[in-house]
């Protein structure tokens, strides 16, 4: 019982939330139907669970008052008579007088989906009931449905069904309510405000009619802005024309209305120019590419950046005639056994000449290339190309060269130097490269 009375005040509180136009006082008379045997039937669990007919209930007649609160929820009391056999059926006392009736009272609330201007409006009930039921008094819990016709805001029909919990067992059973019903609006209803006309506008003066009165206008004979007092400002960066240095150009107040100057003309503008009065690139903040070496070749066409050197050789320093010399004789001297990529011993003292030059020059880096004749098939002379220049490398790693200082590459019998049909020619072929780099 203590939950459904907190049931009913959840609802009481929360069909409060609403305020806007309401209904005003209404007087409404009603025709109900009243099904004690439903809810009996759907508590026994051995029978089928069916609704009542219509000759299985028992009728009244209610009278009504509905008062809105809200736009959404109305306060209604409904009296009511009941022509049903309490003391007979309800009690289980069936040597009473059958024909017997109850009167009932019953406070509601009332909360609508929709404000008052809706033609059908649905809404939740819930209130409760007292009655004197056959000689004894009792209450009840009444919470439903229903819905409500609005015609013209004057006369009103509800229809309503609801389930009433009794909370006096022992003077009546839970029951199912059935009304319908038609109510009248009494009394003139909402009192509209009373609409108090505006006073007269005030006579002002705008000469220039830009909308600022002379009053406030620092310009009364040129049309402006208002932002401005009434000032005008032809390019429109805020500044009146009369303060501004530039006002046809649209600038900023710090330069007087006047743009971000540029002066040395590199379209970087002196806020953002570290080099002002050098022309430069934007992304070098306005400044020249910058030299670092200073040896006249830009860092960003420079190879060596860090060590001066002619553009010639892509701004890095000339590698020594003689180097080059000693690495294009070592690579005539490398030998390997046939068909292999296994080196020969009398290829070391070369290769070694080759770590010496490297390991003094830690600039220096070198690129190896192997090639065949083309006696076999072609790509197992590529293959044995790879394998020989690669086997050149890791001797020179063996010797402490850092493996990041050497490529390798295989060209097979692509790239022949003689002719591969004499046995002359193919000795030229079948050889080993090396080209020494400083970037």
């Amino acid at each position: 019982m203590k939950q459904k009375i907190a049931l009913i005040f959840s609802f009481v509180v929360l069909a409060t939330a609403g305020f806007a136009q309401k209904k005003g006082s209404l007087i409404g008379a009603h025709f109900n139907a009243l099904d004690v045997k439903s809810p009996q039937v759907f508590k026994d669990n051995s029978g089928p669970k069916t609704l009542a007919g219509l000759r299985d209930q028992d009728f009244g007649f209610s009278i009504s008052y509905w008062r809105g609160l809200t736009s959404h929820l109305d306060l209604s009391v409904k009296a009511s008579l009941m022509f049903h056999d309490y003391s007979g059926i309800d009690r289980n006392d069936y040597n009473k007088n059958r024909n017997s009736a109850g009167v009932e009272l019953e406070p509601a609330l009332n909360a609508f989906l929709f404000n008052n201007s809706y033609f059908l409006n649905p809404f939740i009930t819930a209130g409760l009931g007292i009655g004197n039921y056959s000689g004894k008094f009792g209450a009840y819990a009444p919470a439903g449905l229903g819905v409500q016709a609005n015609l013209n805001n004057e006369t009103y029909i509800m229809l309503q069904g609801q389930y009433r919990w009794t909370l006096s067992k022992d003077v009546l059973k839970d029951n199912i309510f059935y009304s319908i019903g038609i109510a009248q609006r009494i009394g003139s209803g909402e009192q509209k405000p009373k609409v108090v006309p505006p006073p007269p506008p005030p006579v002002v003066v705008d000469r220039d009619g830009d909308g600022v009165v002379d009053s406030l206008d620092k310009c009364p004979d040129v049309a402006g802005l208002a932002a401005l007092q009434g000032c005008p400002d032809r390019d429109g960066d805020g500044i009146a024309d009369a303060d501004d240095k530039c006002p046809d150009v649209a600038g900023l107040a710090k330069y007087n209305g006047c743009p971000i100057p540029d002066t040395d003309g590199d379209g970087v503008n002196d806020e953002q120019d570290k080099c002002p009065n050098e022309k430069g690139l934007a992304r070098y903040q306005g400044c020249p590419i910058p030299d670092t070496d200073k040896d006249g070749v830009n860092d960003e066409e420079d190879k060596c950046p860090n060590r001066p050197g002619p553009a010639s050789n892509q701004g890095c320093p000339e590698i020594a005639k003689e180097v080059i010399e000693k690495i294009n004789f070592a690579a005539k001297n490398i030998f390997f056994a046939t068909g292999s990529s296994k080196l020969l011993p009398k290829s070391f003292k070369s290769l070694n000449e080759v770590a010496a030059l490297l390991a003094k020059d830690e600039s220096l880096m070198i690129d190896i290339s192997g090639h065949t004749d083309n006696t076999g098939k072609a790509d197992k002379n590529q293959t044995l190309s790879e394998a020989r220049a690669a086997a050149v490398k890791q001797y020179l790693v063996s010797k402490g060269l850092a493996e990041n200082r050497a490529t390798t590459a295989g060209f097979g019998d692509s790239k022949p130097i003689a002719d591969n049909k004499t046995a002359a020619g193919r000795a030229k072929n079948r050889r080993t490269e090396m080209t020494v780099r400083n970037f």
